[in-house]
């Protein structure tokens, strides 16, 4: 009985064993994932499928590597400019292991002090290039000019530790308290001149749409006033030439000298005036169509 016990409990231990070897042997490689097996300290394959693979255990260790990106927020710092103004600028990077084997051997696949040699990176371009530029070019170039820059000159820092620095990009760059006065004021009295350079320049087109206009309408109102003075001579020709053709016939004569005697009488004595004449006078011939 004690031989059978004995022997259960050994075949127990046996699977026990086995499964943690079996367990010990495994590992897994996940997306943005890359695997290294490391004997004695040193790098022995690279595995970047994902997956399940296996390894020999207690000999060979496994050291999984993240690729994909990831968000460093690096704390603020004082930058100085080429004309010796102060500025506080905040940097954020995204970066990304592109070389695993490198960043082990020369960082020991350690993010901590990943981000430290990228902090250290992304101050020293962007004191560099900030110094190498006026506080007024600074904020006239703030975007995509400077974060290309301080990108390229930080990733020549890194290359050596496997590492590369997707985007380092300034997401505040700001004016000590102190001076914030001064330059914003500065700032508005520019924008004030060339607002008043525009206002200036809109004046001056104004005056010369408003002159030409005045011309146009000028020479406008001299063709209308010819064009009517020539309607006006014709009319007074046309005129003529009815009163000629009227004088040219007796009957006609007459009638015409009664109409412009009834208009005569007509403009003489208006709508409330009483005229008096003699029976022999020119006028009474005409009201009796003598």
């Amino acid at each position: 009985m004690k031989n059978k016990s004995f022997i259960k409990i050994a075949g127990i231990a046996v699977l026990i064993i086995a499964f943690f070897i079996i367990v010990s042997s495994c590992y897994t490689v996940h997306t943005n994932e890359t695997a290294l097996l490391i004997r004695l300290g040193k790098i022995q394959a690279v595995q970047k499928n994902t997956g399940l693979h296996v390894h020999t255990p207690f000999i060979e260790d496994i050291t999984t590597v993240y690729c994909g990106d990831r968000l460093y927020d690096i704390p603020v710092s004082d930058v100085i400019t080429s004309d010796k103004k102060s500025m506080i600028a905040d940097n954020y990077v995204i970066w990304s292991v592109n070389d695993a084997v490198k960043y082990y051997q020369t960082l020991g696949a350690i993010r901590g002090r990943a981000e430290e040699r990228i902090g250290a990176a992304v101050f020293n371009a962007t004191k560099n290039i900030i110094s190498s530029m006026t506080q007024d070019e600074i904020i006239a170039a703030r975007g995509n000019t400077l974060t290309n820059r301080i990108t390229d000159e930080s990733n020549s820092d890194i290359s050596q530790y496997g590492i590369v620095i997707e985007l380092a990009e300034i997401k505040a760059l700001d004016l000590p308290d102190d001076n914030k006065a001064a330059v914003y004021e500065r700032m508005i009295s520019e924008r004030n001149n060339i607002a008043s350079g525009y206002r200036a320049k809109g004046q001056a087109e104004a005056k010369k749409i408003m002159n030409e206009t005045d011309k146009q309408v000028s020479i406008t109102k001299a063709n209308a006033e010819k064009e009517a003075a020539k309607l006006e001579a014709e009319g007074e020709a046309e005129y003529m030439k009815i009163l000629s053709d009227a004088y040219r016939n007796e009957d006609k004569a007459d009638f015409y000298n009664y109409l412009r005697g009834l208009d005569s009488l007509e403009a003489m004595t208006g709508n409330d005036k009483t005229l008096i004449l003699d029976k022999d006078s020119e006028y009474a011939r005409i009201l009796y169509g003598n």
